[in-house]
């Protein structure tokens, strides 16, 4: 591997710690601390899924600000203050048990994790231009540190809760705990966020288009990317909940975790190439219709090592699918429109999460419990294969790989 591109990979390596504070951390790492904070605070499930309801949210609000921040500030200096910002949020939620100023919290720190994200997703294309034959990988490699942060929190958030059985609150010190860790990577991400800020840009393929990006081309694309933000979060903000129902030690919901975790950070190399080679809708219907069936495991048998199948085939898909999100609209826009491209995907994969938590949570207060949530989520997940799968290449996607210079 040459010098340019070792950096390359070293870069998205590095940029994936952004990926692993906006979404393995400030995000997931609640689908752990739920089960005490609902005992504690003698939460419902509805109430429950409204936190990371709220969370969502916030990612919307982000999204649809990001293109101003991404032009006023720059993708990096908004990955970084994104990342400090996401860090003080997730601080502050151990300081609080009123249920509406931690949903105001949540809603703050989906806020800056969304311009992390898509602060970060603009800069791991930018690095698949400068080297295109691996551009699937970088991208992988970005989305997949969301992995990361999901088995950082499974190895931690348990220990801190089981240090903190006894003390007023305990689950206060595991929010404490993962902001420190997210300090450590917003610390760690000055480095990429400083290459990249003082790197070139790469040359577009032709002249920046006068109208602002058009949604129908990629309607289909666009919807089915929405279908999988109601079905994925359900999975995400209870599957731990229900494993602990099931009658599961702390021991083996944590071990379930890392794995599903480590299944992220492996997924890079799996989809890579149909990344590369599908330009259409087909990548995102196939890894919808997996996530369908992993998101439907847990709602039928609570074998473990079923659960654990299900842990494995979810973590090497989900965040997969967010990576061919931002691999259509390489292949199907000029570099000029992929800001707002990303921006769009985020946009209609915000408002998906924000309609699924609360509606498995109130499922899940109904007859049928959790298990019937998860079963709305797969059939959400579906359906978005469905969709995908009519979303075809823009006509003039041959286009969009410009030779870097």
């Amino acid at each position: 591997m040459q010098a340019g591109a070792r950096q390359g990979v070293a870069l998205a390596l590095a940029l994936a710690v952004g990926a692993a504070v906006s979404l393995g951390i400030t995000r997931f790492a609640y689908g752990l601390l739920l089960p005490a904070m609902r005992e504690d605070l003698a939460w419902n499930y509805t109430l429950a899924g409204a936190m990371n309801t709220a969370n969502a949210m916030g990612y919307l609000i982000g999204a649809m600000l990001s293109p101003w921040g991404l032009r006023r500030f720059g993708p990096s200096a908004l990955l970084r203050w994104g990342a400090l910002a996401a860090t003080v949020f997730m601080a502050l939620c151990g300081f609080f048990t009123d249920p509406a100023v931690l949903l105001a919290q949540r809603l703050l720190a989906g806020v800056a994790s969304a311009a992390v994200f898509v602060a970060g997703g603009l800069l791991a294309a930018r690095l698949g231009v400068r080297d295109p034959q691996r551009a699937g990988w970088l991208l992988g490699l970005y989305y997949g540190g969301t992995g990361l942060g999901i088995s950082i929190s499974a190895l931690l958030v348990p220990a801190a809760l089981q240090a903190a059985q006894g003390e007023l609150h305990g689950w206060r010190y595991a929010w404490w705990l993962m902001a420190a860790v997210c300090l450590g990577g917003s610390l760690l991400l000055r480095w990429p966020a400083r290459i990249m800020a003082d790197a070139p840009q790469p040359a577009t393929a032709g002249p920046a288009p006068a109208m602002p990006l058009a949604w129908r081309p990629l309607f289909f694309g666009l919807a089915g990317y929405g279908m999988f933000g109601v079905g994925y979060i359900g999975y995400m903000t209870f599957v731990v909940a229900l494993l602990r129902a099931q009658g599961n030690s702390v021991g083996a919901i944590t071990l379930f975790y890392a794995v599903l975790g480590a299944s992220v950070m492996a997924s890079s190399r799996v989809w890579a190439r149909l990344l590369d080679r599908e330009q259409g809708g087909r990548a995102m219907a196939l890894l919808n219709a997996l996530l369908g069936f992993a998101t439907l495991l847990p709602a039928v048998s609570d074998n473990y090592a079923v659960l654990m199948l299900s842990g494995v085939v979810f973590g090497g898909v989900f965040l997969s699918i967010v990576a061919a999100s931002t691999a259509m609209v390489r292949h199907n826009l000029p570099q000029a429109q992929w800001a707002s491209g990303i921006s769009a995907f985020t946009v209609v994969f915000a408002a998906g999460q924000i309609a699924g938590p609360t509606m498995v949570g109130w499922i899940a207060d109904g007859p049928g419990g959790l298990e019937r949530g998860l079963l709305v989520s797969a059939l959400a997940l579906w359906g978005g294969a469905v969709l995908a799968m009519r979303q075809r290449p823009l006509a003039h996607s041959q286009t969009q790989t410009p030779t870097p210079t």
